[in-house]
């Protein structure tokens, strides 16, 4: 038989015995004209494909393999790919006779392995009650390898890409036969793993073969896949390093395949950290920041990897490194897409052309923020709305110092004024002149408010804050007060309070509901600057007991400390909806001791319409073991050699000598204790973000 008559054979008939018949010799004397590829092979009735996409959430999970019914199922999902795949070889037979004769001759060797395969799973499939074609069947194979326009698009999509998943298919898979007692499956798919691995082999060698010289594989492969394929169907579930090593993949292939990560359907959300909107908001888009910010974003670009999940893209200038990479991975947090940013004039369309998006989401809207992601808004989804200027507009007084006083103050007139909430008068007053700055300065001392503090309206983390603690005002804390309101911005003078503990509460704003996502404790300098945040194991249901038990002698019924917050929920949940703002949302707050010794509450100190460390917190809590408390910290340069480390990658090692991560429970393990590095200390300049996890909060920070 001729080897384009067996490929007609295989691709066109609609008897699936005939399909799979091999013959006993070929000959490829007539190769003949390319052939166009048809819409789809031809198939018996049973077996045409669905409409839609394939979705491998259907499969099932190692847990339902006990019985028949779901490991036929699973056995079915299989020998459809296994057709797919036998059909594919013999349309590259028809599609490029041209191609080189050892070339043709290992696809023809390849479709009979694939054919063998098919009547295997059969069989099995058979043996658990299920005849093929009882279930749907997907036709996303040949759909997206179909196309292919020469043969390394072949080899780097069928080869490369679906039976380079396969290994990780077929060793999970057999060693879950194996588990529930059907070893004849499980060795069945062991069989096939070693198969596939020669497979993979094969297509590698054409692919090195064809790709430019001057591209590493990975460039290569990464170039060659069209959209909708990419790198991250080229994996399955858990991931077999030795099989790939077995197929001849090089470690830095491995490496990278590894950590890469891209949604598989799901429209992804993008974005990026942006810290200093507050001050681009406060001096327009003229604003340059200075050199310590400039480290600080440069440093800590890839956190809102933390935020994310595994389909979605964080904008960053530099991909974190590969080592640093797999260990977050190996901590069992999902890896984002890292998409890097360019210098100079971005267009950041250019670097997601024809990518379907779900949501764009920084760390904060404002101006700059708007600007680099305003190009992306034509690609969301019909139900995302994109931010613009007008929104921008209605959601900035929100960062205001002034609005959150001006919110604290209305609360306050509407609770009757118990003994342990704050007082009126210790209320930010907002001025906008020198004169009225004086005369309040002054009124407040008059009153017994000796020590107070003087905060731009826009500001970050304490950094745009003046302390008055001497009796006269100094000329220099006129001058700054004086240079803050020629700028334009105006000031919140308040009285400094002897606060006992600062904490959070995280919430995300939806179009009809403000709802809690957890409560941090927050730990900040002698100036009020933020260092870290901490959570208890109860974070996402309860205010911290540290809170609570301070205030418990006078409050009495803690309730009513639950109360007064869901009155100031309620009120902010309204405020929100009326600018139309969606998103994440943090409060802080403090408790206070006042000059004769008792505990008060002050329930809002600042609103930030964004995400902060604290949120980032309560997301990293998800990965924490039930019963264990966890604490963010930040690190700077100064910090870490000031404790007798060289460099902040020293100080990482010796984090993981002394407090090596530990995982533990099922099915999905989870931190126990230790400590990790969530910015790559080999790329840091200045700051290290350092999240630990154990019993003993105390513990924590005093290691931290």
């Amino acid at each position: 038989m001729e080897l384009r008559q067996f490929a007609e054979q295989v691709l066109f008939s609609t008897d699936l015995d005939e399909k799979l018949r091999i013959p006993e010799s070929v000959t490829d004397d007539n190769p003949g004209l390319a052939l166009e590829a048809p819409g789809m092979p031809g198939r018996p009735r049973e077996l045409v494909f669905k409409a839609g996409r394939s979705s491998h959430d259907s499969f099932p999970g190692l847990n339902r393999l006990e019985k028949d019914s779901e490991r036929g199922r699973l056995l079915h999902f299989f020998a459809n790919h296994e057709l797919l795949a036998t059909e594919l070889m013999a349309l590259v037979l028809l599609r490029f006779p041209g191609a080189p004769s050892s070339f043709r001759q290992g696809v023809f060797s390849t479709l009979k392995d694939e054919q063998r395969h098919t009547r295997l799973y059969l069989r099995r499939m058979e043996a658990c009650g299920v005849q093929f074609g009882e279930l749907p069947v997907s036709g996303y194979f040949w759909r997206t390898i179909s196309p292919m326009e020469n043969p390394v698009d072949y080899v780097a999509g069928l080869c490369l890409t679906f039976e380079q998943a396969n290994l990780d298919f077929c060793r999970h898979y057999a060693r879950g036969f194996s588990q529930v007692g059907d070893t004849s499956s499980g060795r069945l798919l062991d069989r096939i793993y070693h198969d596939e691995i020669g497979h993979v082999a094969y297509g590698l060698k054409w692919f090195r073969r064809w790709k430019n010289p001057d591209e590493s594989d990975w460039e290569a492969f990464c170039r060659h896949l069209q959209f909708p394929l990419s790198p991250q169907r080229a994996k399955g579930i858990g991931f077999n390093r030795s099989g790939r090593q077995a197929a001849g993949f090089d470690p830095d292939f491995i490496a990278e395949l590894e950590v890469y990560s891209r949604s598989r359907g799901r429209t992804p959300t993008v974005t990026l950290f942006n810290p200093l909107t507050e001050a681009v908001i406060a001096r327009g888009k003229g604003f340059s920041p200075g050199r310590r910010q400039r480290q600080l974003v440069d440093d800590l670009t890839n956190l809102p990897q933390f935020l994310c999940h595994q389909d979605d893209i964080i904008l960053v200038r530099t991909r974190p490194s590969l080592p640093f990479l797999r260990k977050i991975k190996r901590a069992g947090f999902p890896l984002p897409e890292f998409v890097e940013l360019t210098d100079g004039p971005i267009d950041i369309s250019e670097l997601l052309a024809h990518r379907k998006l779900g949501r764009l989401r920084p760390w904060a809207w404002g101006p700059d923020s708007l600007e680099l992601l305003a190009p992306l808004s034509r690609q969301l989804g019909e139900k995302s709305r994109p931010a613009d200027q007008s929104y921008h507009e209605k959601i900035t007084p929100l960062y205001s110092k002034s609005w959150s006083a001006d919110f604290l103050r209305s609360i306050l007139a509407g609770q009757g004024a118990p003994s342990w909430l704050c007082e009126e008068g210790e209320v930010g007053v907002t001025v906008s002149t020198l004169d009225a700055a004086l005369e309040c300065i002054a009124g407040l001392r008059g009153r017994g408010r000796q020590r107070l503090v003087v905060k731009q309206v826009f500001g970050l983390a304490g950094q745009s804050a003046l302390r008055l603690w001497e009796p006269g005002l100094l000329e220099t804390q006129r001058r700054w007060m004086r240079d803050a309101l020629e700028s334009g911005l105006s000031l919140v003078i308040e009285p400094w309070l002897d606060r006992v503990i600062d904490f959070s509460i995280q919430m995300e704003a939806d179009p009809e509901t403000l709802r809690i996502c957890g409560y941090t404790g927050l730990v900040n300098d002698h100036r009020g600057q933020f260092e870290g945040n901490w959570a208890t194991a109860t974070h996402a249901r309860r205010l911290p007991a540290q809170v609570t038990d301070r205030l418990r002698p006078q409050v009495g019924d803690t309730d009513r400390i639950y109360q007064l917050f869901e009155e100031v929920w309620r009120e902010l949940g309204l405020e929100l909806r009326k600018r139309g703002y969606q998103g994440p949302v943090g409060v802080d707050a403090f408790v206070y001791r006042t000059p004769q010794g008792m505990m008060r509450l002050k329930p809002v100190v600042e609103i930030n319409p964004r995400f902060t460390m604290g949120r980032l917190t309560v997301e990293l809590m998800k990965q924490v073991s039930p019963g264990r408390n966890g604490f963010f910290r930040l690190f700077n340069r100064a910090e870490i050699e000031k404790a007798g480390h060289e460099s902040l990658p020293r100080f990482a090692k010796e984090l993981d000598r002394r407090f090596p991560l530990r995982l533990g429970g099922n099915p999905k393990p989870k931190i126990r204790s230790g400590a990790l590095c969530l910015n790559d200390p080999t790329q840091s300049s200045t700051w290290l973000a350092i999240f630990a996890v154990g019993r003993d909060l105390k513990g924590l920070q005093s290691l931290l």
